[in-house]
């Protein structure tokens, strides 16, 4: 697979993978009890996480996004390194709170958003 096959792959990984993280997190602000364990009850700090989540991953989605659309290699190797990092936050959480979906989905997309992050940070750019 040449170069520019794997920046596509990746970019259009990553991409759903942004896409994806901002969904959940409109749901999540819009109904907060889909992320809680069966049988907890939703409350002011169960908003206030959701609206918390919120403003970390919807601007990080539109930067990841925009980053992509522009087509900016530069930069986008830092900004995957940082989302990967924040998935691995919310797998933690998903662990400690014993949801496995948010654990295991989380941890993939962090897994996925940093080796894209290295791969664009050691490859060359495509020419073209």
């Amino acid at each position: 697979m040449n170069s520019s096959t794997v920046q596509a792959v990746l970019t259009a990984a990553n991409g759903l993978a942004s896409l994806t993280s901002a969904g959940f997190c409109i749901a999540g602000m819009a109904r907060p009890g889909l992320a809680l364990p069966k049988g907890m009850a939703v409350n002011g700090g169960t908003h206030l996480y959701a609206n918390a989540y919120g403003a970390r991953a919807i601007p990080l989605a539109a930067v990841t996004l925009a980053l992509f659309a522009m087509g900016d290699r530069s930069t986008v190797a830092p900004v995957l390194a940082v989302a990967g990092l924040a998935q691995f936050g919310d797998s933690a959480i998903g662990v400690q709170q014993k949801n496995k979906g948010m654990a295991i989905c989380a941890g993939l997309l962090g897994v996925l958003h940093l080796a894209s992050a290295w791969w664009f940070h050691m490859s060359p750019a495509p020419r073209g």
